[in-house]
């Protein structure tokens, strides 16, 4: 019967166990007498680990630890750990069992972060295991198989003494063939906060809850009224999605007592993503985005959660204040684009969240501080700068942790995070081993913080920035604990930057030689600025010719914002391609706005208008342009009686029109001219266009030949026409003649004479010589002005 329990994993009985202990004692005897009396090893062979011993021994049995209840046990509690034992190595283990050791107090925090770090220790002793009543039994544990406990254990029976931190291991202990006799095979600490009894001064713990992320949004927007957005991507609806990395931040946090920190470029982008928005596809090709009801569901849980909690908005994009200030303040107006970012910053969040956000903090990445980084974070009107305790190291003689605020010169405060319980969630926390360690962890140090001193003390935990849905959930659970414990009490970010400054704390910012190597190396560099001040100087040379600015300086002020962005950090391939991206879009943008090439004009006469089109492909009119047309050759062919001439442009979206010039020819042959388009404080726009102009003039000797053609032809006529005069006044005296001789004869007013005589009364034009008509000029003369808004482009 006792074989058959012990098959199937039961537990035998506690006198059976002495036995079977006993009897492997006295049989392993004479293995170890035969062993004494063998020649000594060599130092070689010493060193040498036993092969069987690495397979089968200490360290062969993997004990996690994956829930811990309650974290932080009172009175009348009963301690429940469950986890799993994985026999890791070649042999069946045999025998074993799982138990609970109870260690001595850790009285510092160096002391919880050097157990933690040698959590799986088995040569490091711990404690007698808390009776045999609480252990859970197995009688074989296959190599490669894994095999669940839980253990509970009345907080009475864990003989807990004063108040602080104890350790708290787990360790299996069992037998194999190779080495049959019982020895601890595994082991897994962690940590038990005990303080049954309130404390008599809490530590206020400020939690800061980052809501930012990745960049998202592009600088284009479609031709619409609305401006539909452009993402680079859909990932962000990832994020978002129930169950995504900040739809669980927002679930967690909404319950807990912590200061929101959240960056309005992700409030921005999500909000754009509740409407049209649409994301690149193959070619040239859009896709619509599809995730407008998940936007506005996120939305609207982040408006509850934040409901009367504390927000700190932090500049538009979360600018890289470090890689700004070590790497871009040499580049002209790389400070104002941190001024924007921080000026929009507040009515972004209020616009969307309806709460009125604070915007006096600076938050540099991982909190590592210089003097320059303080002096840009200030730069833009922040006074309070969150730093971190492993920048400003305090000095050997303080004993305790200070509380987080540093008056640090010019009206500036440190917020000093602390360090140990900042960083507890790093790390992969998809584990729940991992996981309940990490919370242990954590709730430990607080405590430990805490009975350092009986002041009034005010601690921040500043965490990543952008924490996984593990992290998160990690983060959630152990301040779930410490908000429910009994030595800590929640404050929200502001009140922690006022409390009062402990004297014997470092105020003096670390000189920029100890800023970590780690972190300068993934900074932004200097081409980063250049390229956004260059991109900046294109934008204010646009703008000053649009007639609503406000379509395309937004948008791009915006994603300069983001191209300086602290996610951009380790990747710095994908930084370049945003950056040059927004360049080139603008780019396009300006050429669409430009002149039409024009062919070779030929011109014949003394005067003449050359016309020269501006085309405008944008969707809203241009205006405060200038064309200017120059002659390379005045001496040939004068713009209105000068070298050039300028007129001012105006013309409606998705129009082009013609401007007319008036030319004057003073000689014949080929005249370069160049039309260029300028804005009104006289910077040239766009490309210029060069064409010949061929002038065919009329000199004096031609002109003189046509006035004697002219004369000749008037002479002519003239004679004609006495020659006329001369022959109707011989036929008027012949007719006289012949009513003479017939006097008797009737009146006929219609003879011949009398005809005459009417068609030669003075006044008369029916004999009058025909006049050649003035020579027609060689080109039409045409206005000079604008023709208007301009003729539609089909596009």
């Amino acid at each position: 019967m006792a074989e058959e329990a012990d098959f199937q994993g039961t537990s035998p009985s506690p006198a059976r166990r002495w036995l079977r202990r006993t009897g492997a004692l006295l049989a392993g005897a004479p293995l170890l007498a035969g062993l004494m009396q063998l020649p000594a090893a060599s130092p070689a062979d010493a060193a040498a680990p036993d092969e069987s011993q690495a397979v089968s021994g200490p360290g062969s049995v993997s004990v996690s630890v994956n829930s811990l209840t309650p974290g932080a046990p009172t009175e009348g509690d009963t301690v429940t750990v469950s986890g799993t034992v994985t026999n890791k190595g070649k042999q069946t283990v045999t025998d074993a069992h799982v138990g609970l050791r109870v260690g001595p107090p850790l009285n510092t925090r160096s002391g919880i972060d050097t157990v933690a770090r040698n959590s799986d220790d088995v040569q490091s002793a711990v404690g007698p295991e808390v009776g045999d009543k609480y252990a859970k039994e197995f009688a074989r544990l296959t190599p490669g198989v894994s095999q669940p406990f839980t253990l509970s254990v009345p907080v009475d029976e864990l003989d807990l003494g004063k108040d602080g931190v104890y350790q708290l291991a787990v360790s299996l202990a069992g037998q194999t063939s190779a080495q049959p006799w019982e020895q601890t095979l595994g082991v897994q600490r962690t940590f038990l906060p005990w303080q049954p009894e309130e404390a008599g001064t809490k530590t206020k713990t400020t939690f800061m809850w980052p809501l930012i992320s990745t960049v998202h949004m592009t600088a284009e927007t479609g031709s619409d009224e609305r401006q539909t957005p452009v993402f680079h991507d859909d990932e962000l609806a990832k994020e978002i999605t129930p169950g995504g990395r900040l739809d669980r931040m927002v679930a967690l946090g909404k319950d807990l007592d912590v200061t929101w920190v959240i960056d309005p470029d992700l409030l921005a982008s999500v909000e754009a993503m509740t409407d049209r928005y649409e994301i690149p596809g193959a070619g040239d090709d859009t896709t619509v985005g599809a995730h407008q009801s998940v936007a506005k569901r996120w939305l609207t849980e982040v408006q509850k959660a934040v409901a009367d909690k504390e927000v700190v908005a932090l500049p538009f994009g979360d600018p890289d204040l470090a890689s700004l200030a070590h790497n871009g303040t040499s580049v002209t107006g790389s400070l104002s684009h941190l001024k924007e970012a921080s000026d929009v910053a507040s009515g972004t969040v209020d616009s969307i969240l309806h709460v009125k956000p604070t915007t006096d903090f600076a938050w540099p990445v991982n909190g590592a501080v210089d003097p320059s980084i303080v002096k840009v974070a200030t730069s833009a009107g922040a006074d309070k700068v969150i730093a971190r305790s492993d920048s400003f190291e305090e000095s050997g003689s303080l004993s305790y942790t200070p509380s987080a605020p540093r008056p640090i010169g010019g009206g500036t405060t440190a917020v000093v995070a602390d360090a140990p319980l900042s960083t507890a969630f790093q790390g992969d926390m998809t584990h729940a081993s991992a996981s309940t360690l990490a919370v242990q962890r954590f709730l430990a140090q607080s405590l430990t913080l805490g009975l350092q001193t009986d002041q009034q003390r005010s601690v921040v935990v500043a965490p990543q920035r952008t924490p996984t849905a593990s992290q998160a959930q990690t983060m959630a659970e152990a301040l779930a604990v410490l908000q429910g414990g009994s030595w800590s009490e929640s404050q929200d970010l502001t009140s922690a930057a006022k409390a009062k400054p402990d004297p014997a704390a470092a105020t003096k910012v670390p000189s920029g030689s100890s800023y970590p190597s780690s972190l300068r190396k993934h900074e932004l560099p200097r081409s980063t600025f250049e390229q956004i001040a260059r991109t900046q100087a294109k934008l204010d040379k646009f703008k000053v010719i649009l007639s609503d600015q406000s379509r395309v300086v937004t948008p791009f002020g915006r994603a300069l914002n983001r191209g300086m962005a602290a996610s951009w950090r380790g990747r710095q391939s994908e930084a370049a391609i945003y950056r040059s991206g927004i360049e080139a879009y603008l780019d396009g943008l300006i050429g669409q706005v430009r002149l039409i090439d024009k062919s070779e004009t030929k011109l014949s006469g003394r005067s003449a208008t050359i016309p020269v089109t501006v085309q405008n492909n944008l969707v809203q009119g241009v205006e405060h342009l200038m064309l200017r047309l120059t002659s390379t050759n005045p001496t040939r062919l004068e713009i209105d009686g000068d070298s050039y001439e300028e007129q001012p442009v105006a013309v409606s979206g998705g129009h082009s029109q013609s401007v007319k010039f008036t030319t004057s020819a003073n000689a014949n042959g080929r005249a370069t001219v160049v039309a260029q388009l300028y804005t009104q404080d006289g910077q040239k726009y766009g490309e210029p266009v060069t064409f010949d102009v061929k002038v065919t003039e009329i000199t004096a000797t031609v002109m003189l030949v046509i006035g004697g053609g002219v004369l000749l032809l008037v002479l002519a006529g003239f004679r004609m026409y006495t020659q006329r005069k001369r022959a109707a006044a011989r036929e008027a005296e012949e007719q006289d003649d012949e009513a003479a001789e017939d006097v008797d004869g009737p009146q006929n007013p219609e003879a011949p004479g009398e005809r005459l005589t009417q068609e030669s009364e003075p006044g008369s034009r029916a004999d009058d010589p025909e006049q050649p008509s003035d020579p027609a000029p060689d080109t039409a003369p045409e206005s000079a002005g604008p023709s208007g808004t301009g003729e539609r482009v089909d596009r």
